[in-house]
């Protein structure tokens, strides 16, 4: 046993915090962050469906040029809003379909859209022939 020395004195035991009431949160895992990519829409002719073309710069290890690089992503576009040449930005998400792991999240900017041939010239000049149909006069 060790030998008190006078100006010593016994140790003080520190109280026992009173435990809170049993409510204590669990941690909660915090969420992955989806990656997101922005990118120009190159198709929207399937249902629900665009294909965004993401282009990046990359550079050559070898002869450091530097060159653009496209690569094509099927997104999920459930109120087909987006149209051809559509800035957007998509986000990963759970397997959708085959080739489809991503959703729209915003449309940026909006390209503009051009008329049909047939369409301008129904406004333009409705009274003539349409199909190429030529107009025939009866000859007697």
């Amino acid at each position: 046993m060790a030998k008190k020395t006078p100006g010593e004195s016994a140790p003080v035991a520190k109280p026992k915090p009173e435990p809170q009431a049993q409510v204590q949160a669990q941690p909660q895992p915090k969420p992955h962050r989806r990656q997101r990519k922005q990118g120009r829409v190159a198709s929207d002719k399937m249902q629900k469906t665009i294909v965004v073309a993401v282009e990046e710069l990359k550079r050559h290890r070898v002869y450091k040029r530097t060159y653009r690089y496209t690569t094509r992503f099927k997104a999920h576009d459930e109120y087909n809003e987006a149209r051809i040449g559509d800035i957007v930005v998509i986000e990963e998400t759970r397997p959708l379909s085959k080739e489809k792991r991503w959703k729209l999240v915003k449309i940026l900017n909006r390209a503009v859209q051009t008329m049909a041939v047939e369409e301008v010239v129904a406004q333009l000049a409705p009274d003539l022939p349409e199909n190429g149909e030529a107009e025939t006069e009866d000859e007697e």
